[in-house]
């Protein structure tokens, strides 16, 4: 039986109806170490299932109307860029009509589809992304592929979008130097860790002033601790928690307007069923939040 998300409280409403468009994207192309994003999706899906319909300070976001679209086709004939191109499609439409694209990955390679979508919708420097992750990703390719998970950053500041990223706890020089060329602004995750035990707390974060009004947030689920996210390719040390993780979404996007975000990266394993429920509720959290601030 097909799944949508949170299909336990709400029908799945037409796509001119909701101010929400989940698109499942279950791409697997490049991952460099352990496999498993192609089932995250259904996964967040079926987990979305267990929620409430309330979160926490931000009232009832499914009451705007979610429409979860059929997954996206995976499968291509010369390149990649086809099943980008199939996705792009779906977070341009949600775009045009003043919907909330929400894309569930897959590898974070997915991001490319809206890296393009925002291109072609709104003005170069118009948009920003702010990019939740243990890695990078601003390599110029990964293993033969500029599409790489690896390289996905690198084609978003490339195309001119301002990148802003928080909880970067792993390093190449390609990374530091594609930082410093691009002047990514950063909240790694050792400045994340000084800050939170500093005399402002976590709550003192900022975007800088300079950063685009308009946001599209990408949260690689490794951004979060390895021990609260295991089910991921990289469960990584050292990582963000629930509340640090919910404290920086909601400092960062003061202010600000969400045009669209998308949750990559789990691997579900059937022995830690938490896994999925967390990137569960971190996506309806991310939908509260942007009606929010968008409102």
């Amino acid at each position: 039986m097909k799944s949508y998300f949170l299909d336990s409280e709400y029908p799945n409403s037409s796509p001119r109806e909701a101010y929400f468009h989940v698109i499942p994207f279950p791409l697997e192309e490049t991952v460099s170490y352990m496999g498993g994003t192609k089932e995250g999706p259904q996964a967040i899906l079926e987990a979305s299932g267990q929620l409430e319909k309330l979160v926490e300070g931000f009232g009832e976001p499914g009451l705007f109307g979610i429409h979860t679209t059929d997954a996206i086709s995976c499968t291509y004939i010369q390149s990649e860029q086809e099943v980008f191109a199939r996705a792009s499609l779906l977070v341009s439409r949600a775009f045009s009509q003043g919907s909330v694209p929400v894309v569930l990955g897959g590898e974070h390679s997915v991001t490319n589809a809206s890296i393009q979508a925002i291109s072609a919708t709104y003005a170069k420097g118009e948009v920003g992304i702010l990019q939740f992750d243990a890695h990078m990703d601003l390599r110029q390719a990964y293993e033969g592929s500029i599409f790489s998970h690896a390289s996905v950053m690198k084609r978003a500041v490339e195309a001119g979008i301002p990148l802003f990223q928080v909880g970067i706890r792993n390093y190449s020089s390609e990374d530091l130097q594609a930082r410093e060329e691009f002047g990514v602004g950063h909240l790694d995750g050792s400045a994340v860790n000084a800050l939170k035990y500093g005399k402002g707390g976590l709550a003192s974060a900022r975007l800088p002033d300079s950063f685009p009004e308009k946001l599209f947030i990408t949260f690689d689920v490794d951004g979060l601790d390895a021990s609260l996210m295991g089910s991921t390719g990289t469960p990584d040390p050292g990582g963000l928690f629930w509340w640090d993780a919910i404290t920086l979404l909601d400092v960062l996007t003061e202010g600000r307007t969400i045009i669209g975000c998308d949750v990559v990266e789990l691997a579900p394993n059937p022995m830690a069923h938490h896994c999925p429920y967390i990137a569960a509720k971190l996506t309806y959290h991310l939908m509260g939040l942007a009606s929010d601030r968008n409102r």
